[in-house]
């Protein structure tokens, strides 16, 4: 039976995120179109609904983030915070399928993915750009703020999802992920592979939902299985040179 989560709403519809089917019955008809990449006929194996008290909660929860990481508060739309409930609840429940959401700059190039993560503002986006800039076809956004990590045997896949900050790049793929990369800012551009354990610390922040018990095994897991790296990186188009050499072990 399809596991149910929320209160109540309009016409509902369905997603697919990270391979699991999601039945959403939203408060506002945009939230469908907002999710449109990601619509699916597969059956629904949860259930994800939104009450009006629950956007008021959410508005909270972005106020605590937000001075948490020392940036402005903003007000956000009930449509918005109605998106970010479901992104709460869909990382949640797919915990249990051991799959993380990971709070990062995605990007695949030659059919293997690589994360950018970093404090807000850093330059995420610019350096996924590059990246997109020098291998062209070759390339595809993964996602460009909230991509899903699925723990799966041996390997690791990067999957799109339709929360994709301030751009909306995003695409409904997957590939296995070839690496993390740490970024910095920096005059030159510096890769370095992290040592064991290094940014646990940094990830597990990085990291949605915080404070579930199962998040730091799976965090062990992931950075067992994938390397690590920690770069200070310029905006010059030689930044995406170094780090794919780096982290692909392929000089361009």
């Amino acid at each position: 039976m399809m596991g149910q989560i929320g209160g109540a709403g309009m016409d509902a519809f369905a997603m697919e995120i990270a391979g699991v089917a999601f039945s959403v019955q939203p408060l506002f008809e945009s939230t469908k179109a907002y999710c449109g990449s990601f619509l699916t006929e597969r059956e629904a194996e949860y259930g994800v609904t939104v009450c009006r008290e629950e956007l008021i909660e959410e508005q909270r929860l972005l106020d605590l983030e937000a001075d948490e990481e020392g940036l402005k508060r903003r007000k956000f739309s009930d449509m918005f915070l109605e998106r970010s409930v479901i992104q709460r609840k869909v990382a949640q429940f797919l915990l249990e399928r051991n799959v993380l959401l990971m709070h990062g700059s995605t990007v695949a190039v030659d059919g293997q993915a690589y994360l950018f993560t970093a404090p807000c503002g850093t330059g995420k986006s610019t350096h996924t750009r590059l990246w997109r800039e020098l291998f062209g076809d070759r390339s595809v956004m993964v996602n460009d703020d909230k991509p899903f990590l699925r723990l799966t045997g041996g390997q690791i896949l990067a999957y799109g999802s339709p929360w994709s900050g301030k751009h909306g790049l995003s695409s409904n793929v997957c590939f296995p992920l070839k690496g993390i990369c740490v970024l910095r800012r920096g005059a030159e551009n510096v890769i370095r592979h992290a040592e064991d354990g290094e940014f646990s610390g940094f990830l597990m922040h990085q990291i949605q939902p915080e404070g579930d018990v199962r998040v730091s095994g799976l965090l062990e897991k992931l950075v067992e299985s994938v390397p690590v790296w920690e770069m200070a990186c310029n905006r010059n188009a030689d930044a995406a040179r170094v780090s794919y050499a780096a982290m692909s072990g392929v000089d361009e």
